[in-house]
């Protein structure tokens, strides 16, 4: 046998590195070995940055920071099963931070994700719908997975058995579905059948996320038919009568609350007694405050639909809502009014829920402390009384008339809408209006007319065209000034707000008084701005300023160029000739403080002495006859002793009283102001007073006294119009007295004129002397004895209303004017033609002939 040879251990070979056991604590290392070409350290670093990453947001950051994220891009597409998964794990981990998301934005790894899902490996399934679902969550990203055709792959992944598979792909839907086109991705891809199957899984946080995708899809009206189609109607109805889903119910409220939209699913769920289910389950004592408010907010979008509030008022749904309005949460109560308040809108429903004793709540909750409770309940009260009287008087009968007044001080701007909305609607039914409930409410309304809120401005302008309708109505507003705040409405840049406060200004210038006083605010004059945009002017605004003009005729005339027959003219009125439309019209006192100048003057109409004046007069006549005629004009007038004519402002009331008497009797005499003036400052034995004694007597000014303009009294005009009324009005026929009226004013002013010799008739000169001899612009009518056609027309308007003959009076250009009437032609059995014919009356060349005003005479005539 031969000797035993011992075999030799084989050398490992020079250029393989011996097995390395070692422990890394630095992130940068484990990092580094993501690059490693060996499958086995590949896999314990993905594992070693899944774990550390899945810590806190702070890891996940700074592996980003160290580049972890571009190795773990390109790993999860790995050969190796297991350096996949580990790798997929710490993808779908590290997305759940914003920094790593807008950093993978930039990259391709979306497209990564989307192939991952349906792999074999559940776990990538997992974590690449992970990090979809992380993705979600930014609009750009949610873009460019739809672009990527993900939502299909996401869809199939939900009959995964994995729950935490179906979770994940379960939340990237539903943050997908938010936006519109992936909800009709989601419908026709099918994702319908599994969204509604999932209702039945035994994970809660799954149910919940199919219900709140289910609330987004099924907003499409496409998808609710499928809903319908699928039997979803019904599994929501078990859903929410299963006691084990108490903290689920809500949502699917929600999604039933989009489907009662169609007619279609509300007619299903009746017919398959879903309704009374849901009715019933909403009203139960164990029903949470979140489930009953949102059963009311259900039915309020149901109700938007007018079949629908039949098919809800044939199911009495109003006792459900009733029922609702005395729960002791607020959230409850509000739901329920304003589901009420929609439901209103179905005629048979408003007056069920009268009938139905729905409005004795409703006014309860008008003194709840949360001001959303009495939001709610004034809008449901201001719906329900929306033309119905019947809900209108039970409103009345709660004493809810009372507590709708005061909420129209209430801080709460929408509270304060609604309370003045519900006294309208209360107000169109005259036998409603109690002046027991409604006394005061002009003073109520006149601090929200001064809110800065649109709304608000807009319904309380409206409440005041509704409410003051009356002379006592609108003397409280101007007592408790509310004319200035609706005026200042009235430039408002609210197109509503200017409409309605254009109506109120309407109602308020029926009464003289008012229109005065929202003449003298300024609001004819931005009613004439308003109407002169097409823009920003409306019928209101248009009939305000022609209503607001009838209380103002000299304004009317200036700016319109005619006064109707129906427009009298009395005492004050004054012609400044013709203005433009922009042109701001001035009073007789702003006037009176011009200079003289060249311009066209005023003509005045003014008989009669203001009250003021009068109260003088009777004072003066009872002292006359213990002083003298020259005592008393030394007495009379101490203030004319200053230069600037202003009064002592110390003056006592019988001084005063003295001075306006004996400025009345110097008008009378003629005595000129300036003449006065002199007399008191010359001394005596001046030529100034021995004329003054031998009775020269200059011609009268007109007075400012105490700083407010006085009109002299007419006393020729007094006497014109005393001779008509004394020889004319006595004629048997209205031709016969307009004739005669002509021959009057002719005669007054300077008589006939013949054709072509008008360039001789000198009533320029006339003007001129007189606007001297007053040293004033402004010119009483009853002085000019030498006038033309604007005169003699303006005269001849002044003179026939005492006599019962209605005329127009109609400003032409180049100083023209006429008058025209109204004659039916008489047949010679003295009957009546019909129509009657209008006719101008010839004042200047044929005294009293009657031109047909579509003649070509009349051109003639109202032509140079």
């Amino acid at each position: 046998m031969g000797k035993k040879v011992k075999k030799e251990v084989e050398a490992p070979p020079k250029d393989v590195f011996d097995p390395l056991n070692f422990e890394s604590k630095k992130t940068g290392t484990v990092v580094l070995m993501l690059k490693s070409d060996e499958d086995e350290v590949l896999t314990k670093a993905c594992e070693a940055i899944y774990k550390f990453a899945d810590k806190c947001d702070e890891n996940k950051l700074m592996l980003l920071e160290l580049g972890a994220m571009e190795s773990l891009t390109r790993l999860i597409n790995h050969e190796e099963r297991m350096v996949k998964r580990y790798a997929c794990m710490a993808f779908g981990v590290m997305a759940g931070h914003a920094d790593v998301r807008r950093y993978l934005r930039k990259t391709d790894a979306i497209n990564s994700a989307i192939q991952l899902l349906g792999d074999e490996d559940d776990v990538c399934n997992e974590f690449a719908s992970l990090f979809l679902s992380h993705m979600s969550n930014d609009f750009a990203s949610k873009l460019s997975i739809g672009q990527s055709d993900g939502v299909e792959p996401l869809i199939n992944l939900l009959a995964s058995p994995d729950p935490d598979v179906q979770k994940n792909s379960l939340q990237a839907i539903c943050n997908l579905v938010q936006d519109f086109q992936s909800r009709a991705a989601v419908r026709e891809l099918g994702g319908i059948p599994p969204l509604l199957e999932l209702l039945k899984s035994d994970y809660a946080i799954i149910q919940e996320l199919g219900l709140n995708t289910l609330v987004a899809v099924t907003q499409d009206g496409d998808s609710r038919a499928l809903v319908r189609e699928n039997e979803g109607l019904e599994l929501l109805v078990d859903f929410l009568g299963n006691k084990d889903y108490d903290d689920l119910h809500v949502h699917a409220l929600a999604v039933l609350s989009n489907c009662l939209e169609d007619t279609e699913s509300l007619d299903d769920i009746r017919s398959t007694g879903g309704m009374e289910r849901l009715l019933a389950f909403a009203t139960e004592a164990s029903a949470s405050p979140e489930v009953q408010a949102n059963t009311a907010r259900a039915i309020s979008r149901a109700a938007r639909n007018v079949e629908n509030g039949k098919i809800l008022h044939e199911q009495e749904v109003e006792k459900t809502l009733i029922t609702m309005t005395g729960s002791e949460s607020d959230m409850v109560r509000i739901a329920a009014c304003q589901a009420i308040a929609t439901l209103s809108n179905n005629l048979a429903a408003k007056d069920a829920f009268g009938k139905s004793e729905g409005i004795p709540p409703l006014i309860n909750m008008l003194s709840a402390e949360e001001p959303s409770v009495r939001e709610a309940a004034t809008l449901a009260l201001a719906n329900l009384t929306l033309n119905n009287t019947n809900n209108s008087n039970e409103v009345l009968t709660a004493g809810g008339g009372e507590q709708l007044l005061t909420l129209l001080q209430y801080h709460k701007e929408s509270v304060v809408v609604n309370a003045a909305a519900c006294l309208i609607n209360m107000a169109q039914d005259i036998t409603v209006r109690l002046p027991r409930i409604y006394r005061g409410i002009i003073a109520m309304l006149t601090e929200p007319l001064r809110s800065k809120n649109p709304r608000v401005q807009s319904k309380i302008a409206q409440a005041v065209s509704t409410f003051a309708v009356g002379a006592e109505a609108r003397a409280e507003m101007r007592k408790h000034g509310g004319l200035e705040p609706l005026i200042q409405l009235l430039s408002s840049g609210d197109a509503d707000v200017r409409r309605n406060a254009s109506c109120a200004v309407l109602m308020c210038c029926a009464d003289p008084p008012t229109a005065a006083a929202i003449s003298k605010l300024g609001g004819l004059e931005i009613l004439q701005e308003i109407n002169s945009s097409e823009q920003r002017r409306n019928n209101y605004s248009v009939t305000a300023f022609e209503k607001l003009l009838d209380s103002n005729l000299p304004a009317k005339y200036s700016l319109t160029g005619r006064l109707a027959s129906h427009n009298i003219i009395s005492d004050g009125f004054y012609d400044a000739g013709q203005l433009r439309p922009e042109t701001k019209f001035l009073s007789l006192d702003e006037l009176s403080k011009q200079e003289v100048n060249q311009k066209r003057p005023v003509i005045l109409v003014n008989c009669k002495a203001s009250d003021i004046v009068k109260t003088a007069q009777d004072d003066s006549s009872e002292k006359g006859s213990r002083v003298s005629s020259k005592a008393s004009y030394t007495r009379s007038f101490p203030l004319l002793n200053d230069s600037n004519f202003i009064p002592r402002k110390k003056k006592d009331k019988e001084a005063l009283l003295r001075e306006e008497a004996e400025r009345i009797r110097a008008e009378k005499e003629g005595l000129d102001l300036t003449q006065i003036l002199r007399l008191n400052k010359e001394p005596k034995g001046s030529k100034m007073n021995e004329n003054h004694q031998y009775g020269v007597r200059p011609k009268s000014l007109f007075w400012l006294c105490d700083g407010v303009y006085r009109p002299p009294v007419d006393t020729a005009l007094q006497s014109y119009i005393d001779n008509v009324t004394k020889y004319i009005l006595p004629m048997p026929s209205t031709r016969e007295q307009i004739v005669a009226l002509a021959q009057f004013v002719v005669e007054k002013m300077g008589g006939e004129i013949d054709r072509g010799k008008m360039s001789d008739f000198s009533w320029e000169l006339h003007i001129a002397e007189l606007k001297f001899d007053l040293k004033s612009n402004i010119i009483p009518i009853g002085k000019i004895q030498c006038g033309i056609h604007y005169h003699r027309a303006l005269l001849y308007k002044v003179c026939p209303h005492n006599i019962g003959v209605p005329c127009s009076l109609v400003r032409g250009e180049y100083n023209r004017a006429w008058n025209e009437v109204t004659i039916a032609a008489s047949l010679e059995k003295g009957a009546a033609r019909y129509p009657p014919t209008r006719y101008i009356i010839d004042l200047i060349h044929e005294t009293g002939r009657l031109i047909r005003t579509d003649s070509p005479e009349a051109v003639q005539y109202k032509s140079i």
